[in-house]
Parts: C-alpha cells; structure tokens; sequence
C-alpha cells in the first residue's frame, strides 16, 4: 500500500439511519457510502440536520444502523454482540466530546490513564510521557479538571482517548466549549497527533474554520453523501457548506 493511498480505519457501506416508522420515520441516513483513511484527519460537515452525528455514532459503535455495515479495518460492527462491541469500543476507539467529561474528582493524570485502568492493562510510560510532552501537560499532570483551563481540560481529554492507541478516535465538535485561541490549540495539537503520532483523527463540526485544520472534509446533506474537500480552506469549506443551502433552498 503506497503512503498517498493508505488502508481504511474505518468504513461505511450501505450505511442507513431510521428512526421511528411509518409517516413518523425520520431517514438519518440514506445509504452512505464512505471511508476514513488511517493515519489521516477528516472532519464531517453540514448543514443541521444532515445527519453528521449519527454517521459518526453509527462509526464508533454507539449506535446500531437499520442497514448496510461499519467495518473498522476488517471488523464488520454487525457482527458483534454487545459485550464485545463494548470491548471493541474500549480497545479500539477513543473519544473526545464538547463537554470534556473529565472526572472532577481525579487529577489529570488520573483522567488520563483512566481507560488503561478500566481495562486492567497497564499504563505504558514511554507513551504516556511521549502524550502528556506532546500536548503540553507535563506541568499540569497533578491538577484536578477544576485546576485547569479549558483548553487544558480539553488536552487531557485528547491524552485519555490516545492513552490506548486507539484505532480512530471520534472528536465530536472538540471546541464548542472553547473560545478561539484555546480551539485553535486543540486543533493543532490534534493535526499534531496525527502528523506525529500517525493518530486516526474524524471529527465533526459544524465550524468552517475548525475543519481546516483537518486534511479533507466529508460533506453530508439530508443524510447523504454531498461531496468531500481535499485539503480545505476556511474559505473552500464556506464555499461548500453554501452549496449544499443552495441546493437546499432550490428544492
């Protein structure tokens, strides 16, 4: 496999939301067809509605899809029942939300290693260490979530969802809390995870600005495929995301 065609982390195929049933129903998404490349950063976008977070929850397992599969690499999610999709969660995946979810009661580092202990293995120092240096949280380690800024809480967010070299991690609007300055350092310390570190990195937003900072942008529209954007701009995404409410507003 060449390095400017790396294998899929993660896979949708015929992949379909509904919710409710009969004139109630609510088609999420429609028969998606999409892949995220391993070691890359791809955010998702568009306009409320179009289905971004249920494509994502249907990817990390969160969620059960009416159809088609979710394969992350050769592991088709359908097939697993609960107790090893929960596993498969806990080994494979990570996550970093909006509201931090960070323990108040544990330090950083607590809330860091938190999976590792969870899941009975140990911590592995030279990566912790290689984690906490590359995000700037040396210093902060013995602080409690209280103690910190957000985007410091953040930061340790993104240290507990990379503590078990997940897969891919799902980053789901990772600044909505955060003023602009400390979201552009979480955003640059994601693109760091993943030019550094090799990280799998999707992430959804609904802020032009934020996806540019990943290397391609998925575009979602009435819970289908609208189209992607390889290494976006401000300014391109913008383009895209008024494209997709033009063709909205024609219909």
């Amino acid at each position: 496999m060449s390095p400017t065609n790396p294998p899929a982390a993660v896979t949708a195929v015929g992949l379909s939301k509904v919710y409710g049933s009969g004139d109630v129903a609510v088609h999420a998404l429609r028969g998606v067809d999409v892949s995220f490349a391993a070691g890359r950063f791809t955010a998702i976008m568009g306009p409320s509605g179009s289905g971004k977070s249920t494509l994502m929850h249907l990817l990390a397992g969160l969620d059960e899809a009416s159809s088609g599969r979710v394969l992350l690499g050769e592991t088709d999610l359908s097939q697993l029942d609960d107790k090893r999709l929960t596993l498969l969660r806990r080994e494979r995946v990570g996550f970093v939300f909006q509201s931090f979810n960070l323990l108040p009661m544990y330090t950083a580092e607590q809330n860091i290693t938190l999976p590792c202990e969870l899941a009975g293995t140990a911590v592995d120092r030279a990566w912790f260490d290689e984690l906490v240096g590359i995000l700037g949280l040396t210093e902060r380690l013995g602080h409690r979530p209280s103690e910190l800024s957000g985007g410091q809480q953040q930061r340790v967010a993104i240290a507990r969802a990379l503590i078990t070299r997940p897969d891919v991690v799902f980053a789901d609007e990772p600044t909505g809390n955060l003023d602009s300055r400390a979201g552009a350092e979480v955003l640059s310390f994601l693109r760091t995870c993943v030019r550094e570190l090799g990280q799998t990195i999707v992430m959804v937003t609904h802020d032009p600005a934020a996806a540019a900072y990943a290397e391609r942008v998925v575009l979602l529209a009435d819970g289908t495929l609208a189209g992607e954007i390889s290494d976006p701009t401000p300014d391109s995404v913008l383009a895209g995301l008024d494209a997709l409410r033009g063709a909205e507003v024609a219909r």
